[in-house]
């Protein structure tokens, strides 16, 4: 049988050899962190701190009374040096805590461990992810308590976990399910209970045979669990493509996964929700992908939240000179960056530093009508005639052509002959028409 697949793609360079071979590593304690008080969707987090206090890891330093929100935590210890603006990679400055080390790294958590899932109820369950400050770890940054909370009457019977890392050079994910394969299996049974599904899917593309062989091995004996191959195409890790390309089954406009009874999870939430549990470890560092021809160590390490991420790269022995831009995430949907002075949140998936040569793109001309994108697009858009009606300001066009639909992947951007950057225009029309639909 095929790989499991859906409409459009794209196929872009992987660039993944550079780190695919290189084991996770433990990146060195900073001695300062920034935390930002929103790493996520949703409400930000209002200080538990005050410039001054000591803190150890793992001690929760702000939260929020709003369900859509997560907590976040100390993750060096140390004294509070400044509660401030600083600069958060979207683009702004938020409010972070300034922690400065102490070298001591003593812990104080408030979780305790739990050896089996059974031990621990649905709502137990929501409660401790929810204190441990788990959001989604692929980019997203959704609260992940809130999608093991599904509203009444919408039953969920599908877990999918998404390991299909389709971004290209990122290998984190990657690297998860060959060394700690276990974890996954077992958040993956935390998520279950928790929604009271009854299957789980784990979704790997084709081109990790090494994955898909370790994470096969490691639901043998569980009928309730199964590992898809998926076929290697951008954006294939897309929660709708994703749930097409395994299921069959269609998210409808304007809607979500548990419309169609499924919820998705990154691989690397999923081992934040087993360290949860099983060791009572809150999120206070993840895997990051430091690579791109700009890095003169590629590596795949772990990562403590709020380090900065000149400091990471300098631990990978700094830039090259041709370095000519920086970015959060990956090339396809990551964030350019004017800077290296920016902390790693709890969705930094990569840091990606591309030569001129990397980076270079056609410059921007006029569209020759070659449908390239709708062929590429794999919500079935036309984003030429979505881009043509932002750049016009025509809002009530752009929505009646869909645009909040769009997922912001980038494979239109990416396959477009005359370099129009239409994800930009999209995503103008698209912030305009949710915003309009707020008001």
């Amino acid at each position: 049988m095929g790989a499991a697949n859906f409409r459009g793609g794209v196929h872009p360079e992987h660039r993944k050899e550079l780190t695919a071979s290189l084991a996770i590593t433990a990146a060195t304690i900073p001695r300062k962190v920034v935390i930002p008080l929103q790493q996520h969707i949703g409400a930000p987090c209002e200080p538990l701190v005050k410039v001054g206090d000591a803190v150890k890891v793992g001690q929760m330093i702000g939260d929020s009374e709003a369900f859509v929100s997560a907590p976040v935590h100390a993750s060096i210890s140390g004294t509070v040096a400044a509660i401030e603006p600083y600069n958060h990679p979207l683009g702004r400055k938020v409010t972070a805590i300034i922690i400065e080390g102490d070298g001591r790294d003593e812990w104080c958590s408030e979780l305790e461990p739990v050896e089996k899932v059974d031990d621990l109820s649905p709502e137990e369950i929501r409660a401790r992810i929810r204190s441990a400050g788990i959001v989604g770890l692929g980019g997203a940054a959704f609260p992940a308590h809130v999608k093991l909370s599904p509203p009444e009457g919408k039953a969920i019977d599908t877990v999918i976990i998404n390991g299909a890392e389709c971004e290209p050079y990122l290998t984190a994910d990657h690297r998860l399910m060959l060394e700690r394969p276990e974890d996954i299996v077992f958040g993956l049974e935390v998520i279950m209970k928790a929604l009271g599904a009854g299957r789980g899917i784990i979704g790997i593309e084709d081109n990790k045979p090494d994955a898909l062989r370790v994470m096969r091995q490691a639901i043998e004996g569980k009928s309730d669990m199964s590992v898809v191959a998926l076929k290697t195409k951008y954006p294939q890790g897309a929660e709708k493509m994703l749930i097409l390309a395994t299921t069959r089954r269609r998210v409808p406009s304007g809607g979500l996964p548990l419309d169609v009874g499924v919820v998705n999870h990154n691989v690397g939430t999923t081992v934040a929700i087993a360290e949860a549990v099983r060791k009572g470890k809150p999120l206070i560092e993840r895997v990051v992908t430091v690579t791109g021809e700009g890095v003169k160590r590629p590596a795949n390490l772990m990562v403590r939240l709020g380090t900065l991420a000149g400091d990471l790269l300098e631990y990978c022995g700094g830039l090259r000179e041709d370095t000519c831009k920086l970015i959060m995430g990956g090339p396809m949907m990551g964030l350019a960056q004017p800077t290296a002075d920016f902390p790693v949140v709890k969705g930094t998936s990569g840091i990606l530093a591309l030569t001129a040569e990397e980076a270079a793109v056609y410059e921007n001309g006029s569209c020759i009508r070659c449908a390239s994108c709708v062929k590429a697009c794999p919500i079935n858009l036309v984003p030429t005639f979505i881009a043509q009606a932002a750049e016009h300001g025509l809002f009530d066009r752009a929505e009646k052509l869909h645009a909040a639909d769009c997922i912001e992947c980038g494979c239109c951007s990416y396959i477009c002959p005359a370099g129009i950057p239409l994800t930009q225009w999209i995503r103008i029309a698209k912030a305009e028409v949710l915003a309009r639909r707020r008001r």
